[in-house]
C-alpha cells in the first residue's frame, strides 16, 4: 500500500512539474479586454505555453506604462489594444519590433501591427430616462451645450482613455479645431463629468446603471450588450445611440510583438492567433467590437446596434503630430 501511495505521489509531483514547465508568454492589454478563457486555452494547448495576461490600464495608460519601461523590466512579450490613434506614438517610442508577423487579409488595417478588431466610439443614452424627463434628444453637440443639458454628459478622459481620446478627435474633425475647444469650454460651464475610463462612465455614472448622467461617451454596439448580457429578459435595448456630426470615430485595434521580449517566437504565434477565426468570431461578444478579419462570421446580436455613416477618422500621423498639443488645450480647457 505504501508503495502504490509513494508512486502515485512521484507520478502527481511529475504532472504538478509539468504544468510549471510550460513557457510563459505575456500579453499587455487594456481593461478593456475579455477575451474568453477557452478562446485562450486554445492557443495555450496547441503551442504547450501559458499566456499571462497583464491589464495594464486603459488604452493610454497601458502605452504610457509599456513606453515608461522600456529601459528597464519589460512588461511584457506581446501587445493587444494599441489603435489608430496610439500606434504611431508606439512605434516611435520603440517599444515594438520593427518586423512583426504577417496579417491575414482584413477589412482595416493599421501600420506597424497587426489588425484585430474595429468598432465606433459614440454618444450612447438612455431611452427611459429621456422618455420620462419628455425631454428632446439633443440634435447636436451644441445641444448638449444648452442649459436644457445641464449635468447630463458623462466623458472618459482623453488623457487616460482611448474612447474619451477618439471623441475628443472626433469633434475636432467634425467641428474643427477652433470650434471643438470652444464648445469644450461651453461644456464645462454646463456641468460635464470627466472620468479616468469607459468603465467609470458607463457602470457608475450613466442612469442605466443608477447614475446620474443619462449621456455617456462610449461604443456605438453596447446596445447590443445590454440586450445579449439580459439573457432574455430584454427583446431591444434600454439604451440608444447619438450619432451626432462631430460625435462618432472610428476605432481599430491591433496586436504586435514587444521589443526585448522574453518570448519573441510565441509572442508572434500569439499574436497572429488574435486573427484567429476562434478569436474573431468571439470579439463581438465579449468585447463588443467588430472583427476585422475578412468574411468572419458575425453574431446575430450585432442586429441591435448600428454603425455611424457620419464616424470621423483623422490621418494616424497627423494625430501622433497633434496629440498631445490637443491633449494639453483639452486638459487647460475642461480641468483647470
Amino acid at each position: 500500500m505504501n508503495k502504490i501511495h509513494t508512486t502515485l505521489l512521484g507520478l502527481s509531483i511529475m504532472l504538478t512539474a509539468s504544468a510549471w514547465a510550460k513557457t510563459e508568454v505575456r500579453l499587455a492589454v487594456h481593461d478593456s479586454y475579455d477575451l474568453p478563457k477557452e478562446v485562450v486555452a486554445k492557443f495555450e494547448q496547441q503551442h504547450d505555453a501559458k499566456v499571462s495576461v497583464i491589464k495594464l490600464g486603459d488604452g493610454n495608460e497601458m502605452l504610457n506604462r509599456l513606453i515608461l519601461t522600456k529601459n528597464g523590466t519589460v512588461l511584457a512579450d506581446a501587445v493587444f489594444g494599441l489603435d489608430n490613434n496610439t500606434v504611431l506614438k508606439a512605434y516611435e517610442a520603440g517599444i515594438l519590433v520593427a518586423n512583426q508577423p504577417k496579417s491575414v487579409p482584413t477589412i482595416v488595417s493599421l501600420p506597424h501591427i497587426l489588425a484585430v478588431d474595429y468598432g465606433f466610439i459614440s454618444l450612447n443614452y438612455d431611452k427611459k430616462w429621456f422618455a420620462e424627463k419628455k425631454l428632446p434628444l439633443p440634435q447636436s453637440l451644441a445641444d448638449l451645450a444648452k442649459p436644457a443639458y445641464k449635468n447630463l454628459l458623462a466623458m472618459p478622459n482623453p488623457n487616460t482613455s482611448t474612447p474619451g481620446l477618439a471623441f475628443l478627435l472626433a469633434n475636432i474633425s467634425g467641428l474643427g479645431e477652433e470650434a471643438a475647444f470652444k464648445w469644450w469650454g461651453n461644456m464645462r460651464q454646463n456641468g460635464v463629468k470627466i472620468t479616468k475610463g469607459w468603465s467609470e462612465a458607463y457602470y457608475t455614472d450613466f442612469t442605466l446603471n443608477g447614475g446620474s448622467r443619462p449621456i455617456i461617451v462610449g461604443y456605438a454596439s453596447s446596445p447590443a450588450a445590454e440586450v445579449f448580457y439580459s439573457k432574455g429578459k430584454l427583446k431591444t435595448p434600454n439604451m440608444g445611440n447619438l450619432f451626432l456630426q462631430g460625435g462618432s470615430y472610428v476605432q481599430i485595434e491591433g496586436a504586435a510583438v514587444l521589443n526585448k521580449a522574453k518570448q519573441p517566437e510565441l509572442a508572434e504565434k500569439l499574436v497572429q492567433f488574435l486573427q484567429n477565426p476562434a478569436v474573431q468570431q468571439s470579439v463581438t461578444t465579449s468585447m463588443w467590437v467588430y472583427p476585422a478579419v475578412k468574411n468572419t462570421r458575425h453574431h446575430p446580436i450585432i442586429v441591435h446596434t448600428s454603425a455611424p455613416n457620419n464616424a470621423e477618422f483623422l490621418p494616424a500621423a497627423q494625430v501622433n503630430a497633434k496629440q498631445k498639443a490637443w491633449l494639453a488645450r483639452w486638459t487647460k480647457t475642461v480641468l483647470r
